[in-house]
C-alpha cells in the first residue's frame, strides 16, 4: 500500500466521514485543523495556518482550503459514492418547500400533484419508445422530482408523517426480502427470470396477506393495461379463459383481446401504443405531403387523404 502524502494536505470530508486514506495522516500529524462546517472534534482554523498542516474541510471553496490549494497542497477525498447526487436533490426539494422557498411548491398537496406524476410518467415512456437518451435522462429526473416532492409533502403530515428516508428504507427492505436467492443464501425455487417473477408475486402476496389473486391491482391504470394485468393475475390463479368477459359489448371484446394477448405473452398496452404512434406519424406525413402540394389538410375529403397517405390501407 502506498504511503499517505506528508506535509501540507487538505482532507475533504462528506457528512464528517473521513476518507480511509487520510486516517494514518491525521493520526501522525502534529498540526490538524478543521473549517467551520466540520463537526469533528478538531481545533478550528487559526488566523494563520502553519506549514506543514493538515486541514480537514467539507468545502474546498472555504478560504483556508483555497489558500492551501493555491500553494499546491494535495487533496485526499473519498470516492464519490453512487447516489450521492440524490442527497443534493433532496436538499433542493427541502429548500423549495421550506419557508422562504418557492410559493407554488409550498402550496402543493398529494392530490394537486397527481396530474404531474401521470404526465411525467407518460413523457418518460415516450422517451423510452423514441430511444432518445437525452430525453430519457431528463424525464427520469422529472419522475424522481415527483417522488421527492410527494415524500417532502408526506413529511409535513401532522397525523402520519414519513420522509424520503422512510420511503427508501421500505424499498430496500422490499427488494432484499423478495430476493432471498440474492441476499439470503439462495432460493431453490428461483431458476430463471420466469421463476423469479413467480416467486416475487408469492412473496408479495404473503407480505400483503391478500385474500384474492386480484388484490393490489391498480384500477387507476389505463383500461387496456388494467385488463392485461387482471388477465395475468387470474391466469396464475388458474382461472380458465372461458370465464373471461365475453358478453359481446365493446368493453368485453376489448377486455378479451387484451386478456388473450397478455396470456399469450404479449404486451397489449405497449403494442397498441406503438400502433397509435405509427398512425399519428402517418397523419403528420400525409398532412405535410398535402401542404407541399398546396392543399390545405383541414379541407381534404376522404379520397384526398387516401391520395397523400404514406401507406396503402
Amino acid at each position: 500500500m502506498a504511503s499517505p502524502p506528508s506535509g501540507t494536505v487538505v482532507v475533504l470530508v462528506a457528512r464528517d466521514q473521513v476518507p480511509a486514506a487520510a486516517v494514518p495522516l491525521l493520526r501522525s500529524a502534529t498540526e490538524v485543523y478543521a473549517t467551520a462546517g466540520v463537526g469533528l472534534d478538531l481545533p478550528k482554523v487559526p488566523d494563520s495556518l502553519p506549514d506543514p498542516v493538515v486541514l480537514v474541510t467539507d468545502d474546498l471553496d472555504d478560504p483556508a482550503a483555497t489558500a492551501l490549494l493555491a500553494r499546491g497542497a494535495p487533496v485526499i477525498a473519498a470516492p464519490r459514492p453512487v447516489g450521492a447526487g440524490l442527497l443534493a436533490a433532496v436538499a433542493v426539494m427541502d429548500r423549495l418547500r421550506s419557508p422562504g422557498g418557492c410559493p407554488w411548491d409550498a402550496e402543493q398537496t398529494h392530490d394537486s400533484l397527481r396530474q404531474y406524476l401521470v404526465e411525467e410518467c407518460f413523457e418518460l415512456l415516450e422517451a423510452i419508445e423514441d430511444g432518445d437518451r437525452a430525453a430519457l435522462r431528463e424525464e427520469l429526473g422529472d419522475v424522481l422530482l415527483q417522488v421527492l416532492f410527494h415524500a417532502r409533502v408526506a413529511q409535513e403530515d401532522a397525523a402520519d408523517p414519513f420522509s424520503v428516508d422512510d420511503v427508501a428504507a421500505g424499498l430496500v427492505a422490499k427488494l432484499v426480502g423478495r430476493h432471498p436467492n440474492v441476499f439470503a443464501g439462495g432460493d431453490p425455487a428461483v431458476r430463471d427470470a420466469g421463476t423469479q417473477q413467480i416467486r416475487w408475486e408469492e412473496h408479495k402476496q404473503a407480505e400483503k396477506r391478500r385474500e384474492s389473486s386480484v388484490d393490489g391491482v391498480a384500477t387507476g391504470q389505463p383500461a387496456l393495461a388494467l385488463a392485461a394485468k387482471l388477465a395475468q393475475r387470474t391466469a396464475r390463479a388458474g382461472v380458465p379463459e372461458d370465464l373471461l368477459p365475453r358478453n359481446g359489448d365493446t368493453g368485453s371484446r376489448l377486455f378479451d383481446l387484451a386478456a388473450l394477448a397478455k396470456r399469450a405473452g404479449d404486451d397489449p398496452e405497449g403494442e397498441l401504443r406503438a400502433v397509435s404512434r405509427r398512425f399519428a406519424e402517418d397523419v403528420r406525413t400525409a398532412e405535410r405531403a398535402a401542404r407541399e402540394a398546396g392543399v390545405d389538410p383541414s379541407t381534404m375529403p376522404p379520397d384526398t387523404w387516401r391520395h397523400f397517405w404514406p401507406r396503402t390501407p
